[in-house]
């Protein structure tokens, strides 16, 4: 329970205040202002308290919240829907559908279980796409949508900025160099830009944007696509979990892959991660992972 105040006085005092004779805490908040001084207080004012309990399922549930208290930044899952050779388009583009209706169901799912979706701003161009849970029941779980742009190539046109004043819509663009008049446009239309240092590459450092994003109070992003930022997240080691999608289907070599190259030489130093679970959604195959 907390024991601090912030938008709310904390919980140990309304806790205390109503006479709670026990309380059972599956395990400690990480946060500085709390850190078991929640629990200290219960104990002290005659409150029986029994923590830890299932404190690694709890860790689980909580993964993105503590990362942003301890590393301040969000969660990221990376979630691919590929073919048997891992391919997410062929080579003229053409992707949907690559997974069933059933794989795209729990995809949706996914939307609705995070704060944000990710995209990098060619797959913002080339599927301008709605990036909203269209599940029966939970069309407003749609999270914020994110589109990693540094040079604001995003249309104004476009669904996403056409829909920023329903569903949120953050532009991740550099800090220099963007024309003021385009900026003024993004924001007119609802959009909130977030301005970033450039990496070595010229490209709006995905670090310094995803603290930007923690500092937001986001706690899991869902990276979406496509091949260029999930190289690059994966390069910088800011994955942490992948869901990975896959069709019984082959497209060969010259087709988009999910990942482009991010300078594996060695065995050794291949990110790897952990099997978590593993399913079947109609024809298709999912894989859930977390970084090892």
């Amino acid at each position: 329970p907390c024991a601090h105040h912030g938008r709310t006085p904390p919980c140990t005092e309304a806790l205390i205040a109503a006479g709670v004779a026990r309380v059972v805490a599956a395990v400690e908040d990480p946060d500085a202002r709390v850190a078991g001084q929640g629990l200290a207080r219960l104990r002290a004012a005659g409150v029986a308290v029994v923590a830890p309990c299932l404190d690694d399922e709890a860790a689980a549930v909580n993964a993105g919240f503590f990362l942003r208290v301890r590393q301040g930044r969000p969660l990221v899952t990376w979630k691919a829907a590929t073919s048997l050779d891992a391919r997410i388009a062929t080579h003229t583009g053409e992707s949907q559908w690559i997974t069933g209706a059933p794989a795209r169901a729990r995809g949706h799912r996914l939307r609705a279980e995070h704060d944000a979706i990710m995209v990098g701003a060619g797959t913002a161009l080339a599927d301008d796409p709605s990036l909203t849970c269209r599940l029966p029941g939970l069309e407003d779980r749609s999270p914020v949508r994110v589109v990693m742009d540094g040079h604001l190539r995003l249309p104004l046109t476009s669904k996403l900025v056409a829909t920023a004043r329903q569903v949120p819509t953050w532009l991740v663009a550099l800090e220099r160099d963007n024309d003021p008049a385009r900026l003024s446009a993004y924001r007119e239309a609802g959009v909130e830009v977030i301005a970033v240092a450039a990496d070595a590459d010229g490209n709006p450092d995905l670090d310094a944007a995803l603290r930007a994003l923690g500092e937001r109070g986001l706690t899991r992003v869902l990276v979406e696509g496509g091949s260029h930022l999930a190289a690059g997240l994966l390069r910088a080691g800011l994955v942490d979990r992948i869901a990975w999608f896959r069709a019984p289907l082959m497209i060969g070599g010259d087709g988009l892959p999910a990942a482009v190259a991010f300078g594996i030489d060695r065995l050794e130093d291949a990110p790897r991660w952990r099997r978590l679970d593993v399913g079947i959604a109609g024809d298709d195959l999912w894989e859930f992972y977390e970084r090892g």
